[in-house]
């Protein structure tokens, strides 16, 4: 698949080229215009529209926010604009990419596909924009974030070499959850807190970060860890067959009736020059660092979403001598019980802005509310404690 973008203007291209290929990442050299414009789009929602409309749209909350407040409110927006566009981009390539379907598991990893640059140069513009915010107000987001861009721009800059250049699209729907997280962090921002929205948004975060992430994300990350040591086998034992890994597409592209045609097939090994000599073991060795360090945040993550949930549920029952005597009193904590699932989702959904909040985002300011019903809390823990010392129940 062709980039649907016209290619960068010769004075840019020129201007890049020296340093894409000291850096051998020849890619970069068909999409920085690509790069620079998302990275000015994202700059200029946190600068400019999100301030704007934020005060149009919503003046009662987001003017009497303080500075901090008002920069992670920014930061959110420009999130969630994000991680919607790259989503959709992503899903419109994958299910339209038909060099990218076609391609063997040799052509995964050294192969290149112009929409899946696309990809990475939106991405490539949110690190960068993503890696100045966190280096500028350091203080406030702290120094998980900064690391975050530093590594997330490392990653997926290596598909311009092209390494696995074809993963893009994948890896990128790991972004699926990031909208209802985002909504999420809004919703308590304007007095929404364990509110049926924020208990529906909750349900919807739960269920993308459970199947993009665990799910889909493992999956993927196996199959990517095959395509890489195979290649990286080649590598080691065989690199004179490397020279053969794109044979057969251009054979394919021989049988091409149209130009569109062939110019997609042949796209496919446009760098085969650059990865004559293989793919290094440092860089599958990062590669793989670097995927299994994600993807063991995400169970983390969950498991402290599921023990959030499942707290709510492990309320001792009374003891049997205690039920006749407090019989009355039944029908008044079903009514409570009732209400536990779904603050059991309010709670997980809080935890896990929690957690990426505290490891990368920086968000909390002091003034987050928890997403909790902490009144349905507390009346359960007095209930409790009156039970236990004996205590008639207070009105």
């Amino acid at each position: 698949m062709l980039d649907p973008f016209p290619p960068p203007p010769d004075w840019l291209r020129s201007l890049i080229e020296p340093w894409a290929l000291y850096f051998n990442l020849p890619g970069i050299s068909d999409h920085i215009h690509e790069i620079l414009l998302a990275f000015a789009f994202y700059q200029l929602i946190h600068s400019y529209l999100s301030p704007c409309l934020s005060s149009w749209l919503l003046p009662r909350f987001y003017n009497n926010f303080n500075r901090r407040t008002k920069l992670n409110w920014d930061v959110h927006v420009v999130s969630l604009v994000q991680s919607t566009l790259i989503n959709a981009v992503a899903l419109w390539v994958m299910f339209t990419d038909q060099e990218r379907k076609s391609m063997t598991s040799s052509e995964r990893v050294y192969g290149y596909t112009g929409g899946c640059g696309l990809i990475l140069a939106l991405a490539t513009g949110y690190f960068v924009y993503d890696l100045i915010v966190s280096t500028i107000y350091m203080k406030i987001f702290g120094v998980g974030m900064f690391f975050h861009g530093v590594s997330a721009l490392w990653v997926f800059s290596l598909g311009f070499r092209p390494f696995v250049n074809f993963y893009s699209p994948t890896f990128i729907l790991y972004e699926l959850s990031s909208p209802f997280l985002n909504i999420h962090w809004f919703l308590d921002k304007v007095n929404m807190t364990g509110s049926r929205a924020q208990w529906y948004n909750g349900m919807m975060l739960l269920f993308t970060f459970f199947s993009c992430r665990l799910i889909w994300g493992t999956w993927q990350s196996a199959a990517v860890y095959v395509d890489m040591f195979k290649a990286l086998s080649q590598t080691w034992y065989s690199p004179s067959s490397i020279s053969e890994v794109f044979q057969a597409r251009a054979s394919a592209s021989l049988q091409c009736t149209d130009t569109s045609c062939l110019r997609a097939n042949s796209e496919v090994h446009k760098f085969a020059a650059y990865t004559a000599n293989g793919i290094p073991t440092w860089l599958v060795a990062t590669y793989v660092a670097s995927n299994l360090v994600l993807n063991g945040l995400n169970y983390f993550w969950f498991s402290k979403m599921i023990e959030t949930v499942m707290k709510r549920f492990r309320e001792p029952a009374p003891a049997e001598k205690e039920k006749k005597k407090k019989k009355e009193k039944e029908e008044e904590m079903l009514k409570l019980k009732e209400k536990i699932p779904r603050n059991a989702v309010l709670d997980a959904a809080s935890k896990l802005q929690e957690e990426e909040g505290n490891m990368f985002a920086g968000d909390s300011d002091g003034q987050v509310p928890s997403g909790v019903d902490l009144g349905i809390t507390d009346a359960l823990r007095k209930r409790k404690a009156e039970l236990a010392s004996n205590v008639p129940l207070t009105p």
